[in-house]
């Protein structure tokens, strides 16, 4: 039995192992890697990127299987607003206020990866 600490300390390590698979799937995508595990106090990014003109937020969900659901059902409205209002931490913090913005969802069940581009839009 694990402490809770050490839980969340083994989760996160795996959770970063996924983040840079997810990254290097982009980067065959041609997207631009910027930053990986961006925190503020309203919540965090896996991923944030340039693809093309955009400033690309990217939330990456893994899964062992399906049996649970798909990991693209699991980025809930809550979770979206926190990814917003970060994001607009970031380009406030950056100056990229001026980009335009998209919010994409990197879906993995074991090895396989989904690209979802424009997943959800921009809330608070």
């Amino acid at each position: 039995q694990m402490s809770a600490p050490a839980f969340r300390a083994s989760r996160r390590r795996v959770g970063a192992i996924h983040e840079k698979v997810a990254g290097q799937y982009l980067e065959t995508q041609g997207y631009q890697i910027l930053d990986y595990n961006f925190h503020s106090r309203t919540g965090e990014i896996d991923i944030i990127a340039r693809d093309g003109e955009y400033l690309v937020f990217v939330e990456v969900k893994y899964r062992k299987n399906t049996s649970s659901g798909h990991p693209l059902e699991a980025v809930t409205v809550t979770k979206q607003k926190a990814i917003s209002k970060t994001a607009l931490y970031y380009m406030k913090k950056h100056g990229l206020e001026y980009m335009p913005v998209r919010f994409d969802v990197v879906g993995m069940v074991d090895e396989q990866v989904t690209l979802i581009k424009n997943a959800f839009e921009f809330i608070l």
